[in-house]
C-alpha cells in the first residue's frame, strides 16, 4: 500500500474536505457517499463521520489508496524584507 503526503494550511481539516483534497474523490457528493457506506478508514479503523478533525499524521485509505495528512512548514516561504541577497524587488515589480 502506498501512502501519499498531502499537506493543509491549517492544523486540522474535516475528513469530507480532506479526502477530496487528497484526490481520493473527485466531488465532495462522492466523499458523502464513501464515508456513509463505511468505505473510508482512518488510522486503520473505519470512520464514518465526514465532519471527523484529522491532524498532522493521520492516514486516510479507500481501499489501498491513501493519503496521510501533513502540516506545511511555516518557514517555507519567501519574506523579502528579512532576505539575504542582491534580489531588488521593485525591478521585477516593474516588468
Amino acid at each position: 500500500m502506498h501512502v501519499s503526503d498531502v499537506a493543509i494550511r491549517d492544523e486540522s481539516i474535516k475528513l469530507g474536505q480532506f479526502i477530496k483534497l487528497a484526490n481520493l474523490v473527485a466531488t465532495g457528493g462522492e466523499a458523502k457517499d464513501q464515508i456513509a457506506d463505511g468505505q473510508v478508514t482512518v488510522n486503520g479503523e473505519v470512520d464514518t463521520r465526514r465532519g471527523k478533525t484529522l491532524r498532522d499524521g493521520d492516514v486516510v485509505c479507500i481501499g489501498e489508496t491513501c493519503a496521510r495528512v501533513t502540516t506545511e512548514a511555516q518557514d517555507d516561504f519567501f519574506d523579502e524584507a528579512t532576505a539575504d541577497d542582491d534580489f531588488d524587488p521593485e525591478k521585477w515589480r516593474n516588468l
